[in-house]
């Protein structure tokens, strides 16, 4: 019985964790049975506010892709608690007070490139396309369109793309004592090695 429960907690904690994956896995399998997929869970997202008073940067190295060749379509999860900053205390106000990581644990994309059929996984080479789709963060999602340059590597696809958000937009208040410290646009940094997936 012991042996059971302990079973149980475990594969609980494994699913929480790889949750996102998982549900992006069959859920582009289901769209595509026979799409060229590829995958990650080591995607690098990074993002970056300058202000005259203060630089603030954070990097995360766990997040999980799942793109489809065979549709263009791409979903994209990150836990906000996997960025790492240079100050602790920083770290920690980003999660409590802006973020609210405990309520919103994951910021998600879910989107599409554009000109996917332009994209050879069979011969190694570079594209920039277009990606346009849904990201949600903090509880709010927004529209998102931005350029990706694609190369394909010997089998494996590298996609990297930078982008801007403005903080306003995802409802993250900023105490005015410290409004002057934080930009108010953010640029965000993706870069993810994605390998096929075996099904």
């Amino acid at each position: 019985m012991a042996f059971r429960l302990f079973a149980s907690i475990i594969l609980n904690k494994y699913l929480m964790k790889h949750s996102f994956l998982i549900a992006a896995i069959f859920f582009l399998s289901a769209s595509a049975s026979f799409g060229q997929r590829y995958f990650t869970k080591t995607g690098y997202v990074s993002f970056y506010s300058d202000t005259p008073i203060e630089k603030i940067e954070a990097h995360n190295k766990s997040a999980n892709c799942v793109l489809d060749l065979n549709t263009g379509k791409l979903e994209f999860g990150v836990l906000i608690k996997g960025f790492q900053f240079e100050k602790a205390l920083m770290q920690e106000h980003f999660n409590e007070n802006y973020l609210e990581s405990d309520k919103y644990p994951k910021a998600l994309f879910k989107g599409q490139i554009d000109n996917y059929s332009k994209i050879d996984d069979t011969k190694n080479g570079k594209i920039t396309c277009k990606i346009s789709g849904d990201l949600t963060m903090h509880g709010i999602t927004k529209k998102i369109t931005t350029d990706a340059e694609i190369v394909v590597n010997n089998g494996k696809i590298e996609a990297e793309s930078q982008f801007n958000i403005l903080v306003a937009d995802y409802n993250i208040s900023i105490p005015s004592l410290v409004k002057d410290q934080i930009a108010k646009s953010v640029k965000v940094n993706v870069r993810l090695n994605l390998e096929q997936l075996k099904m």
